[in-house]
């Protein structure tokens, strides 16, 4: 089972990807809470040249609240991780993790339920990048 689902946008700027990825996920109920500049954090902290690289991370508050009254540390999950990177000038990779495949360690037949469905819900938003460009 792979732990994500990709799509790779063309002809973009990656600030303009960022966009896009961020307009795709309001689009399905996600708010983006936190952004991680890896490569500004690569620079900074290590002084090493990274390309371009953010994770956004992803909540749909609904779908977190069930998952938190269904299990109390499903907060080491959350948000769900979406990241943006752009290996070759102009061709960014979008990827976002699939909750069932980081939810399968956890037995819990209520969070299933809603890890599918967080799930469905993140490979629309990348099917959605995918063919709108």
């Amino acid at each position: 089972m792979t732990y994500y689902n990709s799509a790779t946008l063309g002809d973009v700027t990656f600030e303009k990807a960022i966009l896009k990825t961020t307009e795709a996920l309001k689009k399905e109920g996600f708010g983006v809470l936190t952004e991680i500049d890896i490569k500004g954090i690569l620079k900074k902290k290590l002084d090493v040249e990274f390309h371009n690289y953010k994770i956004l991370g992803a909540c749909n508050p609904s779908f977190a609240h069930k998952a938190l009254l269904a299990e109390d540390k499903i907060g080491t999950m959350l948000p769900c991780n979406v990241i943006v990177q752009e290996k070759e000038d102009g061709f960014i990779e979008v990827s976002a993790v699939d909750p069932m495949a980081s939810m399968q360690a956890v037995i819990n037949k209520d969070l299933m339920g809603i890890a599918n469905d967080v799930s469905i819900k993140l490979k629309k938003v990348i099917d959605n990048l995918q063919h709108h460009h």
